[in-house]
This record gives C-alpha cells, sequence and structure tokens, in this order.
C-alpha cells in the first residue's frame, strides 16, 4: 500500500518524505472553527491508516493548500451564487479569518428561485417521472479506469437507475439540451426549458413578483432624480404620547425607586461623570467628540455640512421642551384633582354647616326651655314650677330634641331643676302610712333619667345616671328614716311599701335596704325571740320576707332551730303547740336541715310515746297512739315507719298471739284486726314493711285456725279467716294495680301536655315543666335581675335564663349548667 497520502514525494526521486513545516494556511486557520476539515470515509473511520486509498483521494499534505486546479471543468451549484474568481482573490488576499456566508446575509434579489420539488414527486417515490430512459450504459466509460466514482457512490448508498440525495430525489438522465430557433439572446424566443424539466422541477411563476423584481433590478441602474441625496427622515411626537410617557415613567414600583437613588461613576467616556439614577445613564445625551471618531472607508463620503454642536443643543432643547410638557401635564392633573378634591369637600362642608346650624337651633331652644324652668323656679315667681309640669318639660326634650338631650349632661341638669321640686314633694311623705304615695311620677322620672346601660348588681354610677342619683340623695334618707323607726314584728307595712317600690327602685338601692337596714333589724329580732315566752310565732314576721328576701334569710334559720331545739327538750307529745309552730317552717327549712332537725328533737319523744302504750283489745286507750300518728305529715314516712316497727308490731303480734292461744273469737280478733289497720293511712299502709307486719298477723291467725291441737273450733271461724286473708290480699294487689295505673295516666297527661305545648313552648317552658314534673318550686324572684335578664328560684337555687343556657349561682361567678344537672342540685 502506498503511503504517498501521508507523506509528501520528492519531485526528483521520487522518495516519500514528511513534510513538518507550518505553512500560511496554517497560520490563518488554526483558530478558526469554520476551517474546512477533511472528511473520512467509512473505511477510514474503521481502518485508520491502514485503509485503502486511490490515488484521487490523495489528503493535503501537513505542508500547506492544495492549489486550485484551472483546468477542471466548470461545477454548476443547485442554490446559490458562484463566486467570481476576482472576488475569490480578493478573499484569499485578506488577512481576515474566512467566515461562512449566512443565507441571511445574501441580498434576497441574487437568491435564485427554488424548484419545487413537491409537486410531482414524494419521498417514497422510486424516481422522477421523466427518469423512463436505459441506464445501462450509465458509467460504461469506467471499463477504462479503476471504477472508483461507482465505488464511491454505492458506498454512501447509491442504486443504480435512481436518482441521488437522501430520498432520490435527484434526476437519472443528464440534462437535456434544447436547440434555439435563431440567433436570438437568452429567452427570446420563449421558455427554454425541455419536457423533462418541466416535469421533473415544476417552477410556480407569478407574473407579479417577476415584475417586481425587475423594478428592483431595474432601479439598481438608474440615476437617483434628486441628485444622489436621500431626504431626511423626520420622526414626530404628539403631545398626547409625551403625557403617556409621563404618566407611565411617573408609576414606578419600590425596587424601581431604590434603583433611582442609586449613585453611578460613568467612566466609560473621556471623563470621569457621576450620575444620581440609572434613567439619566439611560436618557443621556450623546455630546460631541465624546466619542472616539471613526475612520471613514473607502467607498464612505465626508458629510457636507456637519454640526455636532450645533445638534447637541438641538436635542437638548428638545429634550427640555419635553419634560416641560410632561411636568405641566402633571401639574393640570394635580390641579383638577385639586379641583375636584375641594369639591367633595365643600359639599361634607356645607352638610356639615347645615347640621351644625341645625344643632344650634335645637340647642338655642333647649336653652330657652331651661331658662323658662330655672326663672319659674324662683321664690319670686308668680307660676312656680311643679313637678309634673317640669316631668313635661323634659318629655318634650326627650320627644323633639332627643340627641341634644342624651347628649347634655342630664345628672347637672337634674341636679339644678328636678332635685329641689323632689324634695318639695316627699317632704310631708310617710312611707309606712302611704305606701304608693310618688310612684307614678318616679317611674315617668325613671324613664326620663335612667341610662340606657343596665348597672350590674354590685357597682354603681351616681356620676352619670341622673335617676340613680335622684333617688339615693333624695328618696333614699326618707327610707332610712322610716325603717330606722320600724319595728321587724309589725313587718306588713313594710313588706308592703317595698313591694309598692321593687319596680320603681334601682336594683343595687332596693339590695342596700334589704341588706343594710332590714336585715340587721330582723337578726337582731331574732337573736331576742323566746320560743317559750313570745306569744306571737315567730314565722309571722319572717315569712312574709321570703319573696322579698329569699336566700338573704338564711343566717337566721340556724339560731330560730337551735331556739326550737332547746325549747322542745321539755316538750311531750301531747302539747300540740309545738307542731303549730314547727309546721310553717317546713317548706322554709331545706329537707335534709328539716329532716335532721326532727329525727334528733321529735322522733326520739314519738318513740316514748309508744312504748308507753298499752295494747289491750278489751280496753284500748288510743291517746298515745293519735299522738304520734298526727306527726304523719311533718315527719318523713321512713322514719314514721321505723317508730311503729320497733315500738308498736312487736306488742301489737305479741298480744294477737296470745288472745289466738286462748280460744278466741274469731269475729272479734276480725273486727279488731280491721280496726287496727283502719288507723294508718294510705301512704304507711302502701309502705313494704307494713305490709309485712300486716300479712304476718293474718299467717299467725289461719295458722291458729288451721292447727289440730286443741279442743273447741268455732263453727266457720276457718272460713272466716281464709276470707280475710283472701280479701286482705285482694286489697293490696288492687291497691297496687291502681297505682301503676294513677301512675300511667300521670305520664300520659305529662307526654300529651308536652306535645301539645312542644311548638310554642320555650326553654323556660321546659325548665317549668321539669319542675311540675319533679315537684320542685320554680318562680321568679321579684326585683331581682343579673346583667338585664330575670332571676329564679328554682328549689333552693338561684338561676337566671340567657339565650337557652341556664346559670346558676356559684361562690364568686354564675357558672352554666345542664338541665339534668340543676334537677339534681335541686333534690
Amino acid at each position: 500500500m502506498s503511503m504517498s497520502h501521508l507523506y509528501g514525494t520528492d519531485g526528483e526521486d521520487g522518495v516519500e518524505m514528511e513534510n513538518f513545516e507550518v505553512s500560511d494556511w496554517d497560520l490563518q486557520n488554526e483558530f478558526n472553527p469554520h476551517r474546512q476539515r477533511h472528511r473520512q470515509s467509512k473505511e477510514e473511520a474503521t481502518y485508520g491508516v491502514w485503509a485503502e486509498r486511490d490515488s484521487d483521494e490523495e489528503r493535503p499534505s501537513f505542508g500547506g493548500k492544495r492549489s486550485r486546479d484551472y483546468s477542471a471543468p466548470v461545477n454548476f451549484i443547485s442554490a446559490g451564487l458562484k463566486k467570481s474568481a476576482a472576488e475569490d482573490e480578493s478573499e484569499e488576499d485578506s488577512d481576515e479569518d474566512e467566515k461562512p456566508v449566512k443565507p441571511e446575509e445574501i441580498p434576497k434579489e441574487f437568491v435564485p428561485k427554488k424548484l419545487k420539488t413537491g409537486g410531482n414527486f414524494k419521498p417514497s417515490q422510486k424516481g422522477f417521472v421523466g427518469g423512463t430512459k436505459s441506464f445501462v450504459d450509465f458509467g460504461s466509460w469506467e471499463r477504462h479506469t479503476k471504477g472508483i466514482g461507482q465505488k464511491l457512490l454505492q458506498k454512501m448508498g447509491y442504486v443504480p437507475g435512481r436518482g441521488l440525495g437522501k430520498n432520490a430525489q435527484g434526476i437519472i438522465n443528464p440534462i437535456e439540451a434544447k436547440q434555439r430557433k435563431g440567433k436570438g439572446a437568452v429567452g427570446a424566443y420563449g421558455s427554454e426549458r425541455t419536457s423533462q424539466s418541466l416535469q421533473d422541477f415544476p417552477v410556480v411563476d407569478s407574473e407579479e413578483e417577476a415584475e417586481e423584481e425587475f423594478q428592483k433590478e431595474l432601479s439598481q441602474w438608474r440615476k437617483d432624480p434628486n441628485g444622489g441625496k436621500k431626504k431626511p427622515k423626520y420622526s414626530y411626537k404628539t403631545v398626547e404620547e409625551l403625557k403617556a410617557k409621563g404618566r407611565i415613567n411617573k408609576q414606578l414600583s419600590a425596587p424601581q425607586k431604590e434603583l433611582s437613588q442609586v449613585k453611578v461613576i460613568d467612566m466609560t467616556g473621556r471623563e470621569q461623570k457621576v450620575y444620581y439614577s440609572y434613567s439619566q445613564i439611560s436618557h443621556k445625551h450623546n455630546i460631541p467628540d465624546d466619542s472616539p471618531q471613526q475612520p471613514l472607508g473607502k467607498d464612505s463620503k465626508p458629510q457636507g455640512f456637519a454640526l455636532p454642536e450645533l445638534e447637541h443643543n438641538l436635542q437638548l432643547l428638545i429634550d427640555i421642551t419635553e419634560q416641560e410638557i410632561i411636568q405641566n401635564d402633571r401639574q393640570l392633573q394635580y390641579e383638577r384633582d385639586m379641583v375636584v378634591n375641594l369639591t367633595h369637600e365643600i359639599q361634607k362642608m356645607s352638610e356639615v354647616l347645615s347640621h351644625e346650624e341645625t344643632a344650634i337651633n335645637n340647642l338655642s331652644k333647649v336653652l330657652e326651655m331651661v331658662e323658662e324652668c330655672e326663672r319659674r323656679m324662683q321664690p319670686s315667681c308668680e307660676n312656680p314650677l311643679t313637678l309634673d309640669e317640669c316631668a313635661k318639660i323634659f318629655e318634650t326634650l326627650q320627644d323633639k330634641y332627643y340627641e341634644e338631650y342624651r347628649m347634655s349632661d342630664r345628672v347637672d341638669l337634674a341636679v339644678a331643676i328636678v332635685y329641689p321640686l323632689m324634695k318639695d314633694y316627699f317632704k310631708n311623705w310617710d312611707p309606712l302610712k302611704d305606701c304608693t304615695y310618688g310612684t307614678e311620677i318616679i317611674a315617668k322620672w325613671k324613664s326620663l333619667l335612667e341610662n340606657d346601660q343596665l348597672l350590674s348588681h354590685g357597682g354603681q354610677d351616681l356620676t352619670t345616671d341622673a335617676f340613680h342619683r335622684l333617688m339615693w340623695e333624695i328618696w333614699m334618707p326618707y327610707v332610712r328614716n322610716i325603717v330606722a323607726q320600724w319595728q321587724p314584728r309589725n313587718c306588713g307595712s313594710m313588706v308592703d311599701f317595698l313591694d309598692g317600690w321593687v319596680n320603681v327602685v334601682p336594683v343595687w338601692i332596693l339590695d342596700n335596704i334589704l341588706d343594710q337596714l332590714i336585715f340587721p333589724k330582723l337578726q337582731k329580732e331574732v337573736e331576742s325571740w323566746n320560743p317559750l315566752t313570745d306569744t306571737v310565732p315567730i314565722h309571722s314576721w319572717i315569712h312574709p320576707w321570703l319573696p322579698l328576701m329569699q336566700a338573704r334569710l338564711e343566717p337566721l334559720y340556724s339560731p330560730i332551730r337551735s331556739k326550737l331545739a332547746n325549747a322542745l327538750q321539755k316538750w311531750h307529745p301531747s302539747d300540740s303547740s309545738a307542731k303549730l309552730i314547727l309546721q310553717p317552717w317546713k317548706d322554709v327549712f331545706t329537707p335534709g336541715s328539716w329532716e335532721a332537725f326532727m329525727v334528733k328533737n321529735i322522733v326520739p319523744k314519738l318513740g316514748m310515746c309508744l312504748n308507753e302504750l298499752i295494747i289491750n283489745p278489751h280496753q284500748q286507750h288510743m291517746d298515745a297512739f293519735y299522738w304520734v300518728i298526727d306527726w304523719e305529715g311533718m315527719i318523713s314516712v321512713s322514719s314514721l315507719v321505723g317508730l311503729l316497727e320497733k315500738h308498736f308490731f312487736p306488742k301489737w303480734l305479741q298480744v294477737l298471739c296470745s288472745w289466738l292461744s286462748n280460744s278466741p273469737n274469731y269475729e272479734e280478733i276480725t273486727k279488731w284486726y280491721l280496726g287496727w289497720k283502719s288507723m294508718f293511712s294510705d301512704q304507711v299502709l302502701a309502705h313494704p314493711s307494713i305490709k309485712d307486719k300486716f300479712n304476718e298477723a293474718l299467717d299467725i291467725m289461719n295458722r291458729a285456725v288451721s292447727s289440730s291441737v286443741g279442743g273447741y273450733m268455732q263453727p266457720g271461724a276457718r272460713e272466716n279467716i281464709a276470707y280475710l286473708t283472701h280479701t286482705e290480699r285482694r286489697k293490696d294487689f288492687q291497691y297496687e294495680a291502681m297505682q301503676e295505673r294513677r301512675e300511667a295516666e300521670n305520664m300520659a297527661q305529662r307526654g300529651i301536655g308536652m306535645a301539645a305545648s312542644s311548638v310554642p313552648m320555650n326553654f323556660k317552658d321546659l325548665i317549668q315543666t321539669k319542675a311540675e314534673e319533679h315537684n320542685i318550686v320554680f318562680m321568679p324572684v321579684i326585683g331581682k335581675r343579673h346583667e338585664g335578664k330575670q332571676l329564679y328560684t328554682f328549689g333552693r337555687i338561684v338561676i337566671y335564663i340567657d339565650r337557652g343556657v341556664v346559670f346558676v349561682q356559684g361562690e364568686k361567678t354564675w357558672v352554666p349548667t345542664s338541665l339534668q344537672s340543676l334537677i339534681d342540685m335541686a333534690k
């Protein structure tokens, strides 16, 4: 294999030598990325330096460029223009790097028309329409050569009989020649294209496009009628454009405002310049002689009239004028906005002025009315002002001049005008004799002077509420004087007086009267009360205060129970006065305290009385038994049953057994049995223990009758005793069935009542229904409110209802609770 493609060849001896010298071509194209490179064939890429090469594929040596072969035939280019030899020489002589010519840089008029290949050819098409001739003789001259051309084509994928190209879109037959008719120029006798070219490469020519291209080419050769001078192009800016530009520049965002305050040093010119915003750099002027002058080219001509200073000054004037227009537009917009704002301000001020004028007129009229009141209050006035007339004047102020009346200082006004009249009105008043005197006029003044905001129980503000101050300073002294002279045992007049004023007097004043004036008097009177010597019972002058004072009387109950217990130490059940004294306190004391009091002081006395009872069927004394049974409603059923089981039934059954053992008369025993049973109430008889005792007596009588021991047996005794037993047992069953039926009827009535009232029922009605079911007292507390809500007593518990929630009074605050928990606490 020859190595001539890697080494140079000496011309004389033909010795192959490697050429390492650096040529001009190497220097020029060392750093040129677009320089022409040798492309390897497939065989070279596979075998490298051992690839077989022909003499026609000699690689250029390392020493320099291959010289042009001007004897080679002319090559035709399918697209683009073939450069002339002069242009090639000028490019080869230039010292600049070679750069590939981009399609955008070629003038449009010099780009040849592209042939359409999509009309009659598709990628799947085997060949052109015109390629129908035989290709048997194609490349026949290679018989006399090595056939390198055919080999190269076949290596690149060429198939004989098809066209060249990726999609075999090339022509198959050589270009056909067409003989011209005459000796005219090209195109003089029409189109010179053959039928084969028209079929393979159809071209759509537009007459208008051809005419435009012709005119463009023609205009390049014509002389400019203006003598080669081009008209200057002027750009105009309207005032509206400048205004819009000013508005856009004015709307800067926060980061732009920060950047506009940055100090910038410009060192791009001859001298250092300092700018205080980036916008100044973007709008800086091209000052003459600031940039180096560019050297004139060969074809460039010097300007005949060049005055850079004048152009700079004109540009400055234009910029200054633009800024003045923008500033004037902004100032005009600002003035217009100011006019609009001032117009709105004038309207607002006119409304305020009219409102102030109306207020001044109203205040002047109010002042006239007040001055008239002051004039009539003078001692020398012939027509003095009365409390009713003053109330009418205040009603007029409240109705006609409501705003002025609410804003005025009613406390000072009432102190100056109403207080003297109120003192004069109540100067001869005796609350205990005339309880309702002044309630109507005070209720009228309450609606006129009291604030809308409700005061809580624990606090009051005399400086902001004229009515409360009026009641405290004018009405309250009379009450203090009368309470100081009042005797607690004469409670009727005082209770009637407070009941008449409870809806008029403020809550905190009523609380003060009850806590500070009434309760100390009652407490002192209870301490001096002696149940053994006092003829007037204590409940007669304590219980009337229950609706007003409620839980305030709790501290009095403990000393009352203690004194009653001391008085009962020497008491005997035969004395019925104790029951009269204790009976009114049963519903006042709590159930637990009442039961404890009875068990400690009454039940032992009754037990002693039953022990003294002698049961004698022939001569029975019932006084002791009546004394005990008379306390049935006072003591609990369980306590009474315990007394009977312990002190009565053992003796009674013993007498029955002894009577049955002595051949008795069973009719008398039956009457005796029924007589004793009739002495007990149904509630006591329904108790299981009492039932068991009477059933035990029946069993004893049945055993006595059925026993075979003994002598004579009364005829019919066994049947009578059996009948008695059967009758008593049936009565017990009937009584139990009747009780169950009553309970079922009560439940049904309650269910019907609840169903009938379920639609209009509110939460208060539900609580009332539950209280009735569990026998709990539910009633409102007169004159008691908390934050405007009515207080109620649920048993011994004080509650109030707010938006469907029950609040119970705790130690320090009100606690919400459920209805079931409330019922459990009340029980």
